[in-house]
């Protein structure tokens, strides 16, 4: 009889899991794999939606307690794609480690990576239209549309070498969320395991590419459509534009992800736990 574990895998079995799904993931059709990443771009968007709302309502508390309930109610969206099941570019860096031990060829990798960036932009750009059509961002007397537009602001004021960073950042510590799932037997393992690495990336302000597909378009939308209430909002959107989304976050952010997400956690991990299987 085959003895049956409760406890969680250790990291030798999470690297088989993960190169495991590596080559499922590759392995996917377009059309599934498209439709999957569409629905993970929605569920980053409604993570994204949460935590400005949150944020919305703490202006009052101290920075650190702020930045902490912002994270973990951001959780929600990655949460949605493991337990639900969706294709989430950033997590999928992941699949690095079957490309690496030969089961997964570069092509696959690339068109698994290209199919799921478009469609997580698809899901969070049609999350944004949906959410600014129903003006939930009037809510809180205004709190939450002037907290977005705040928000997007921000994020298009960096430095491409400070954008790579805090996408470097914040990828190593989402793909670390994700490898810490490939532990888990159980749904609640998974959320906890997610938890802690996610409060953590949006506590500290790093930048992830596909929440930021949706924070920014969500306040492009209020500034294009909705102009009184940015007038009344008081917050300077003078330098937020599709221009400045695309080169000062979206195209350094997505390279910092992909740094952080492929090289220093799946290269990491593969040479430590699968180098020596290799071939």
């Amino acid at each position: 009889m085959n003895e049956v574990r409760f406890d969680a895998l250790l990291p030798a079995e999470m690297a088989t899991r993960a190169e495991y799904l590596g080559v499922q993931k590759a392995e996917t059709g377009v059309l599934k794999t498209f439709a999957l990443s569409v629905l993970a771009g929605g569920f980053i968007a409604l993570g994204s939606v949460f935590a400005t709302t949150t944020a919305a309502g703490t202006g009052s508390m101290p920075f650190g307690a702020a930045k902490l309930m912002t994270g973990l109610v951001f959780c929600l969206g990655l949460v949605l794609v493991v337990v639900a099941g969706a294709e989430l570019f950033t997590g999928n860096n992941l699949i690095v480690m079957a490309w690496a031990s030969r089961k997964v060829s570069t092509q696959k990798l690339l068109r698994n990576w290209a199919i799921v960036y478009a469609g997580n932009f698809v899901g969070s750009v049609g999350m944004a239209v949906l959410v600014f059509l129903s003006r939930q961002y009037g809510f809180g007397g205004g709190a939450v549309g002037e907290t977005a537009l705040k928000i997007a602001a921000g994020k298009v004021t960096f430095g491409f070498i400070q954008a790579v960073s805090l996408g470097t950042l914040c990828n190593t510590l989402v793909c670390l969320a994700v490898w810490l799932t490939f532990s888990a037997r159980t749904t609640v393992d998974k959320i906890v395991a997610i938890i802690f690495p996610v409060t953590a990336f949006v506590a500290a302000g790093f930048e992830h590419s596909i929440a930021n597909m949706y924070f920014i378009p969500f306040a492009l939308l209020i500034k294009q459509f909705d102009p009184a209430f940015v007038t009344q909002s008081g917050v300077d959107v003078v330098n937020l534009t599709w221009g400045t989304f695309l080169v000062n976050n979206l195209i350094p952010v997505t390279l910092g992800n992909i740094i952080g997400g492929a090289a220093l956690v799946s290269a990491t991990y593969w040479a430590i736990f699968l180098r020596a299987r290799k071939g």
